[in-house]
């Protein structure tokens, strides 16, 4: 039976830091196919946010569901199965830089189930397409530029065809036009039907390619779907 539950919902909420409350009764739904930017000051509470999705920070009060699960009682034992349903991407790439690309790709098919040689390599292939990067399977990522890296991290994000996508500041090394570029990206696998969740601190790229924004500040979360969002002027 087709289900329309939203990819993303926290009840009642709090965020935790070690001991520190970051973020306080939070709720809010994300839907599938939504673009949601996430953003706020360094502290106030965006990466703590989007570590709690994904399982490596424990949820201590409220709920949350993602994808499915529930986060409040998922066992340590199923957190790669969360994973499974989910891209993450990071600032940093993350990139084994002693392996070739479709080796970095490799690697994650391998530890989530994948056993078909010949189903492996044309899922590299076609995700490395998706990005826009046909022939760096055999390339080592220092011999990529930034905006190529971030590609191929986005890529490996896709390749169990998330149904959220999880971007912790994936701008944050890269000059404007290549932002641009990632951006342009994200909003193309965003029509496919891939829910995107982005934290940044880049107020231009919200300003050019406009979504629903949830602001973090002074432990709240401002959700644009409900009222106005102050961003910074730059």
């Amino acid at each position: 039976m087709f289900s329309t539950d939203p990819v993303v919902r926290l009840k009642d909420v709090a965020i935790f830091q070690d001991q520190h409350t970051v973020l306080n009764q939070l709720n809010l739904e994300i839907e599938k196919g939504e673009f949601v930017f996430l953003v706020g000051k360094t502290g106030s509470g965006k990466s703590s946010l989007l570590k709690t999705l994904y399982g490596d920070l424990p949820l201590r009060l409220g709920d949350i569901s993602v994808a499915g699960f529930s986060i409040r009682s998922i066992k340590q034992k199923d957190i790669p199965f969360l994973r499974r349903k989910l891209g993450i991407i990071f600032q940093d790439f993350q990139l084994f830089n002693d392996r070739t690309v479709a080796d970095n790709l490799l690697f994650v098919l391998k530890a989530t189930g994948w056993k078909d040689n010949v189903k492996i390599k044309h899922r590299i292939t076609e995700v490395l397409l998706q990005v826009g990067l046909g022939s760096v399977e055999k390339k080592y990522p220092h011999q990529l530029s930034g905006g190529e890296q971030q590609r191929v991290v986005i890529a490996r994000a896709l390749l169990n065809e998330p149904v959220l996508l999880i971007a912790d500041e994936p701008t944050g090394n890269l000059d404007p036009e290549v932002s641009d570029g990632i951006i342009k990206l994200f909003h193309q696998i965003n029509k496919s039907g891939t829910t995107i969740m982005m934290a940044t601190h880049d107020y231009r790229l919200i300003r050019k390619y406009p979504a629903r924004i949830l602001k973090c500040e002074a432990g709240k979360i401002t959700d644009s779907k409900n009222e106005v969002v102050d961003l910074p002027t730059e």
